[in-house]
């Protein structure tokens, strides 16, 4: 490893910095004015509290003004939280099952993107410290004004101290992205009809540049509403538009004219949708001309299915063309749907209910849905056991809960500790748990020897403690979270013991009591870190993406034989497939952004050393390609095939969804072979080349289609090392 450059700070450490200097100046400013300047002791502690908990403890993603406005919307939640948990305080059982609908409802909110999921634990906070003595309903509106005044402090100084410059925007990549898509369109029209390496390059650079993974988490399109849909949308569009425009050959057709005309209307419409994404206007006249000459290339391409009909009739007979030239029909006219789609859900993403793009029923079917819909729908996409959102919610509100009960059956000395314990140790797996306890138990019994050795050499005197308050506050702000749970244990049980060293006479059993509420804490943690899906995500994944590939596999039957059918069999059952499929892919990229947030028990932080045998991202891909690309066959108006070219379809469609069917096999582990290999599969079948006479371009089109997702199933089998950054939100598109 380099080291860093003299006389530059590690951007860790600057990072944990820049927010220990927000926190600590808030907190220690509302401690010190209350207690110190009103003698109102509860709305002190309040204010330093919040001020931890929004500031310190959540990790709210994004740039100061992205924090300050979470953090301000957030505080009517804050509000209701302090009266509930002051309320229900009285009695245990109370403050228990207020606990347990608390708690759960707070962590299963990060089904709401990267926002609510990183609020959420200095959320619970807020409720966890009013539910602990003095059990004090008339000091309820001190306790509103201290939580109040840190939190809005600390919006301002989010807003307002040490700002950090804003990545660029997720519509400004895909702006970039579009502009990219309309320079290669051009360069297709002319010769040589392909792109560059150069070009290329380009194109998977701006593809790339889109993939969630890729982009700051407070900029990812990840929540319910219709605007991220819409922006996720875009980058999925946008990237298969320029995935497809890369593959694209050269013409050598007597209807290139044609052919050029769609390209010509692809960049213009990819061009407006580049201004559309920057504030500009919707490009209403660009969808129009690409719209009509889509549908010129595609009744053209299509004649040759009508060419016998006419010949019999004595009317004039259709051209013919060769395959290959209805090959790169299909596939012109294939980037042509995703320049379509790509615009569409542009204008959804700028202007919500107000798009002038139309919309097409299906695809966008969240664009007339209202928020509250949509929240529902997301939420009830995860309201089941199958859910890593719904585990973790489950896990973490029975910790909490449990810890509650036994703080207040017990009457453990400030429980309040116990349960802080519980939520910051808790981990998603029990290797993790146990590695975080050992530390955080070594930390804080390092931190417990240093309190009761400063409690004992500077005894009642208050003055000691505010003055070294807010250096130690910076310290542990600084060092805490980069330096791993030891330390930032340690360093916090000196802070708390600095804090109530100010609001009641200390003694050195502050420290001892420090220690024991910390190990009843990850006691507590341990156990429902051992009984609530102990493996986290790793498991729950394979079952995911065994799961999204069976249901791939039905689509991929179902639409083969719409399509050898000509559109008269199969349309209901794969919409319904459709419906299955994409909750499939829900729950799958659920998965994968749980597995990618935990680190390995063989691996070092965060990341994964040893050697993995799935490339998950490519069943993610799998999934999506099968779902757009079943949507695009279907669309009328359907095609008749000749007995050759239907048997062919059909046939084709039965050895990829076959193929589909031995991945998902290997990944479950719930089969009868939990360990099988994932099988290296050839992407080249016999029948991708035969040209059956008289096959439309909805035939090339679907052999394309599965030409793509056998190349997608041949790189899920993987012998290298894991190289996924480990970092939340495989969301759409990725």
């Amino acid at each position: 490893m380099c080291a860093a450059p003299a006389g530059r700070i590690p951007a860790a450490y600057a990072a944990s910095g820049r927010r220990a200097v927000r926190v600590t100046l808030v907190a220690t400013t509302g401690f010190f004015l209350f207690r110190y300047g009103l003698g109102l002791p509860v709305a002190a502690t309040y204010a330093l509290f919040s001020a931890v908990a929004l500031g310190g403890l959540s990790r709210i993603p994004g740039t100061g003004r992205q924090r300050a406005a979470t953090g301000l919307r957030a505080l009517p939640v804050c509000w209701l939280l302090v009266i509930a948990g002051t309320c229900l305080s009285v009695r245990t059982w109370s403050a228990v099952t207020g606990m347990l609908v608390v708690g759960f409802a707070l962590a299963f909110s990060a089904v709401g993107g990267p926002r609510p999921a990183g609020a959420a634990p200095g959320l619970q906070l807020l409720y966890i410290l009013p539910s602990f003595p003095p059990y004090d309903p008339g000091s309820l509106g001190e306790r509103l004004v201290g939580t109040t005044t840190g939190l809005v402090l600390l919006m301002a100084a989010e807003a307002l101290l040490l700002p950090e410059p804003p990545p660029p925007s997720y519509r400004e990549r895909a702006a970039l992205a579009a502009r990219t898509a309309a320079h290669c369109a051009t360069l297709l029209t002319a010769p040589p009809y392909a792109l560059t390496g150069t070009d290329s390059a380009a194109v998977r650079e701006a593809g790339a540049a889109l993939r969630p993974l890729t982009v700051p988490e407070a900029e990812r399109p990840a929540g319910p509403g219709l605007r991220d849909r819409a922006l996720a949308h875009t980058g999925l569009a946008t990237r298969t538009l320029l995935s497809r425009m890369a593959r694209l050959t050269s013409p050598g057709d007597a209807q290139g004219s044609r052919v050029t005309a769609v390209l010509r209307a692809v960049a213009a419409l990819s061009a407006g949708t580049a201004d559309s994404l920057g504030s500009g206007p919707s490009p209403v006249a660009a969808h129009a001309e690409l719209a009509a000459a889509r549908a010129d290339l595609s009744a053209v391409s299509a004649a040759p299915a009508a060419a016998p009909a006419a010949a019999a009739r004595g009317g004039p007979r259709p051209p013919e063309f060769p395959s290959a030239v209805l090959r790169r029909h299909a596939a012109v006219l294939e980037i042509a749907d995703a320049a379509l789609a790509m615009a569409t859900a542009a204008d959804l993403a700028v202007r919500g209910r107000r798009a002038s793009l139309p919309v097409p029923p299906g695809r966008f079917w969240y664009a007339r849905s209202r928020a509250p819909v949509l929240w529902w729908h997301r939420a009830r996409g995860h309201a089941g056991r199958r859910s890593v959102f719904f585990q973790n919610a489950v896990r973490i509100a029975l910790a909490l809960t449990a810890a509650r009960l036994i703080a207040g059956v017990d009457t453990l000395p400030h429980g309040f500790w116990a349960m802080l314990a519980t939520l910051t140790l808790t981990r998603t797996t029990m290797d993790e748990t146990w590695s975080t306890i050992r530390l955080a138990l070594t930390g804080t019994l390092a931190g417990a020897l240093l309190t009761a050795g400063l409690l004992t050499l500077a005894g009642s005197g208050t003055g000691i403690y505010a003055a070294v308050l807010p250096l130690w506050m910076l310290l542990a702000f600084t060092l805490g979270p980069v330096k791993g749970v030891g330390w930032a244990q340690g360093l916090f049980t000196v802070l708390v013991a600095l804090v109530f060293a100010q609001l009641v006479p200390p003694t050195w059993r502050l420290a001892e009591v420090r220690l024991l509420d910390v190990l009843v804490g990850s006691a507590i943690g341990a156990v429902f870190g051992l009984l609530a899906w102990p493996r986290g995500a790793h498991d729950e994944l394979r079952r995911a993406a065994a799961e999204l590939l069976r249901r791939a596999a039905e689509i991929v039957v179902a639409t083969s034989a719409d399509v050898a059918a000509g559109g008269t069999v199969a349309a209901p059952p794969v919409a319904s497939c459709h419906r299955s499929l994409h909750q499939a892919v829900i729950l799958a990229e659920s998965a994968y952004a749980q597995f990618l947030s935990e680190p390995t028990p063989f691996g070092g932080r965060g990341r994964r050393a040893a050697p993995a045998p799935v490339d998950w991202q490519a069943v993610l891909i799998a999934g999506h390609h099968t779902l757009w690309g079943s949507e695009r066959l279907l669309d009328p108006p359907p095609a008749v095939l000749g007995p050759a070219a239907a048997e062919s379809a059909a046939g084709l469609g039965d050895r990829v969804a076959g193929r589909m069917l031995l991945v998902s096999a290997a990944l479950d582990p719930g089969s009868d072979t939990p360990a099988a290999p994932v099988p290296r599969l050839d992407p080249v079948l016999a029948g991708f080349t035969a040209q059956p006479p008289g096959a439309p371009r909805r035939y090339w089109a679907t052999v394309s289609w599965l030409s793509a997702l056998m190349t997608d199933l041949s790189r899920i089998p993987r012998t290298g090392p894991e190289r996924e950054p480990a970092a939340a939100g495989a969301r759409a598109g990725d």
